[in-house]
């Protein structure tokens, strides 16, 4: 391993592609990075110490595991490809502080990764070059289970992390926007450019850093209601709020009953759910909830 870290990463990413047989599969959205400048950004943003620990997702063959590891106490590695999975483990055979795991991160027990590897470590990060296709899943799977993380710092398509990162009223400003900033404060470290990746992929990525709040951003009583209150509101970007919420919420009202409720939040009913910010949704939410004998029903 030690010979290989000599390298330019991109020889090395090839070189290792060549030695173990490698074929990149596109179902996977397997994208490596061969930009050691990135790597950089990436680990300087983790803001990782010698008592840290990380789980990444994706390691690929471990351009930015070895990174890491240079960096944190104990790093779990979690690769869905089985073929990959050897590779990782015979380049860090060495290294006893990377444990690879074999598994989907989106169905992986998280909270029994973190009881069995980091007891010992005083931060938790996760680290990844995300696969554009299951991004926002495993994002909302690691903000929702509430795991005790400090940040989460992903490479991911540079779309989503405008998102993550947008404000209300602007064209990016989504329910995953919302969501986000609900439970993290986001910003975005870096663009990066399409041909630094092998294969190189058809969109630019941009490095994302999420760090967890202590606290939500906003205080409601009915997480679940809040969650679906905003997906509702997104659910036809066009649509004015009262349209929105009457089409795919509160859909046991007549129209002029969720208009008193907006009013009654002190939102105007001819607004879009894209103008809302996190405080407006949670006195919606706080409204709606009031009303007990409301038949709530989300098909969105």
């Amino acid at each position: 391993m030690e010979g290989m870290t000599q390298k330019p990463i991109s020889v090395r990413t090839r070189d290792i592609l060549n030695q173990y047989g490698i074929i990149l599969k596109k179902s996977l959205g397997q994208n490596f990075l061969t930009d050691s400048h990135v790597l950089d950004k990436i680990i300087r943003a983790a803001d990782l110490t010698p008592d840290s620990g990380v789980i990444e997702i994706g390691p690929g063959i471990g351009a930015l595991t070895e990174r890491i590891a240079d960096q944190a106490k104990k790093v779990v590695a979690v690769e869905i490809d089985g073929r990959l999975v050897p590779v990782l483990k015979d380049l860090f055979q060495t290294r006893p502080q990377v444990e690879i795991v074999h598994g989907d991160a989106l169905t992986v027990d998280l909270h029994a990764l973190v009881d069995e590897y980091f007891q010992k470590v005083n931060s938790l990060h996760v680290v990844a070059n995300l696969p554009y296709y299951v991004t926002s899943p495993i994002v909302i799977r690691l903000l929702t289970e509430r795991l005790p993380l400090k940040n989460i710092v992903i490479m991911i398509q540079k779309e989503v992390a405008d998102r993550m990162t947008a404000k209300p009223g602007t064209k990016d400003y989504s329910s995953l926007s919302v969501l986000v900033q609900y439970f993290a404060e986001a910003k975005e470290v870096a663009r990066v450019p399409s041909h630094v990746f092998v294969p190189r992929p058809q969109v630019d990525s941009a490095v994302a850093c999420l760090t967890i709040r202590d606290q939500p951003a906003v205080e409601v009583g009915n997480q679940s209601l809040f969650f679906k209150i905003v997906r509702a509101a997104f659910a036809q970007r066009r649509k004015t709020l009262l349209n929105s919420l009457h089409a795919n919420l509160l859909t046991s009202l007549d129209k002029a009953e969720v208009e008193r409720l907006l009013r009654e939040a002190d939102i105007d009913p001819k607004r879009r759910g894209e103008t809302l910010d996190l405080a407006e949704y949670a006195r919606l939410t706080e409204v709606i909830d009031a009303k007990a004998d409301t038949n709530l029903r989300l098909d969105v």
